[in-house]
């Protein structure tokens, strides 16, 4: 009976995710204010999809936003296609800021603080590098922003994958990512937040603490959500779902890339952490097969259950160009996530753009040796 409960129960939490996955695409966006924008677009490197990713930014229907990119270092790559993209976009608004990069432990951070001073508007958005949109992006965005919401956030599809990697990445965030983060705004109200997309007042932000707050925390967004839904204010789920470009990316790429979230997770809810793989069906058919369960069954409703939250979701958030390819590969793809997660808790160091640096309770961040 246990055994046929965790099934029973991770299959509720797949329903769930899936329903609110379609809530949200079924959710139309109602004109509103559509207040100036500032567009911040923190740089580092050039990966081979980065002019077309931020090429879409210039391309916004939108009637007054204006786009900030950073970068700590003048000679980095992805300045250069800034500026070329900005002689190419004279009508658009756009600016590159060179900072020095030591405005906190957290690289992201660190850029943001370094070219937050720029911006003109107080509604300001942040979008990863890697981060690709269509016209009606900034007014998807701009739409829920009223009464008590203080920061809207993007669900995001993978996209532009050319590698086993990168087809691995794409269908984590698409289907069990996308999945979890719509439940949050539907069980709770409020949803987790996730830094590839959010768009706040920065009035508002810096009267609870702004991005000095968030200067040494390696989950700078999951802490930016909390530091709104603590003071009273709700996150929101915009309704345009955005493109989470990876193309050429490795398999051992996408592992660690996994074992930092899981050290970050592992930090921010270390109770909550040991139950994740309930929610993962080829863990609970390994645990149901442990309590007496027949293996077929057990493992063929994770093959099944597994098949249909990762083509349901795929369908939902990209159609289906490249379904065939990519969900075959959801239980080698859960495999390690599993492995991932086994190891993540025993990691003290994160490794993240040319920084070594020590992860603490809260996911706090330390440097390794004291610097001038």
């Amino acid at each position: 009976m246990m055994a046929f409960l965790l099934m029973a129960l991770c299959t509720a939490a797949t329903v769930v995710s899936l329903l609110a996955l379609a809530t949200t695409r079924l959710r139309r966006s109602v004109a509103g204010q559509t207040p100036p924008i500032t567009v911040l677009k923190p740089l580092c490197g050039a990966d081979e999809a980065l002019r077309a990713n931020l090429e879409t930014f210039f391309r916004q229907s939108y009637p007054d936003y204006e786009i900030v990119f950073g970068v700590a270092d003048a000679s980095d790559p992805a300045a250069a296609v800034a500026r070329e993209l900005m002689a190419a976009h004279p009508g658009v608004p756009a600016r590159l800021v060179v900072h020095d990069g030591r405005q906190g432990l957290n690289p992201k951070v660190a850029n943001l603080r370094g070219m937050l001073a720029a911006g003109a508007h107080d509604v300001c958005v942040i979008s990863d590098s890697n981060i690709a949109v269509g016209p009606g992006y900034l007014a998807s965005m701009a739409a829920p922003l009223e009464g008590r919401v203080g920061l809207v956030m993007s669900l995001f599809a993978g996209a532009g994958e050319r590698s086993l990697g990168a087809t691995l990445e794409g269908l984590h965030l698409t289907g069990a990512v996308a999945g979890a983060l719509a439940a949050s705004e539907l069980l709770t109200g409020s949803a987790v937040a996730v830094g590839k997309s959010l768009l706040f007042r920065r009035s508002l932000f810096e009267t609870l603490g702004g991005m000095e707050s968030l200067a040494s925390v390696l989950a700078e967004d999951y802490v930016m959500g909390r530091m709104f839904t603590e003071a009273g204010y709700e996150v929101r789920i915009a309704h345009e779902v955005v493109r989470n470009v990876t193309i050429r990316q490795t398999s051992w790429t996408f592992v660690r890339r996994l074992a930092r979230l899981g050290l970050m997770r592992s930090r921010l809810k270390p109770l909550a952490y040991p139950f994740e793989p309930l929610l993962i069906p080829v863990a609970v058919a390994a645990l149901a097969w442990g309590l007496g369960a027949d293996a077929g069954v057990a493992f063929g409703w994770a093959a099944g259950l597994t098949l249909v939250r990762d083509a349901t979701a795929w369908l939902l958030l990209r159609g289906p160009a490249g379904l065939a390819r990519a969900v075959p590969l959801g239980i080698v793809k859960d495999l390690l996530v599993l492995a991932a997660w086994a190891a993540a808790p025993w990691k003290r160091h994160v490794s993240w753009r040319g920084n070594r640096l020590r992860v603490s309770a809260g996911s706090r961040l330390f440097a390794e040796r004291p610097t001038a």
